[in-house]
């Protein structure tokens, strides 16, 4: 069986950055299991994998446009620490969600100064190429409620 759209499609990755830096990896724990064609995953990974079997092993790079998006300095803003009210300590590394210019977003906090803290809305992986080293584990047909909920359900997957 090929990977194609409405296919539930697990993998095993590491993925690094252009540094060869490791951001992110399943091995060791289990697979990624996502529904093709439903972009559960970032675009460019999901167009490597198109067509790809079980057993197929490949390294694939994404460029930021294809994976989590270029990096928007104007996204990164400066304001008052009394904008984080019930919160005791605000440290650099610190998420919240927060209403941004596109809706409902996360932002992270990148420098604390004073009263002032700065938060940026990108993505942490903004901007980044993305390298993948893939191996597709399995790859099966998805059952009704997997195509009506969009993901897929059970090990790997959503459980409710």
């Amino acid at each position: 069986m090929q990977v194609a759209d409405n296919m539930a499609v697990s993998i095993h990755y590491t993925l690094t950055n252009s540094a060869g830096e490791q951001l992110d990896s399943s091995i060791g724990s289990d697979a990624l299991v996502y529904l093709h064609g439903s972009g559960n995953i970032i675009p460019g990974l999901e167009k490597a994998l198109q067509g790809k079997s079980v057993g197929d092993k490949f390294q694939v790079s994404i460029a930021p446009e294809e994976g989590y998006g270029e990096y928007f300095q104007e996204m990164v803003q400066v304001i008052p620490r009394k904008m984080f009210e019930g919160v005791d300590n605000v440290e650099v590394g610190m998420q919240f969600h927060a209403d941004v210019s596109s809706g409902p977003g996360i932002v992270t906090v990148i420098k604390v100064e004073g009263e002032e803290v700065t938060i940026d809305g990108n993505h942490p992986l903004a901007g980044e190429s993305l390298n993948f080293d893939v191996e597709v584990t399995d790859v099966r047909a998805a059952t009704e409620d997997e195509l009506a909920h969009g993901h897929i359900h059970g090990v790997g997957g959503v459980d409710h």
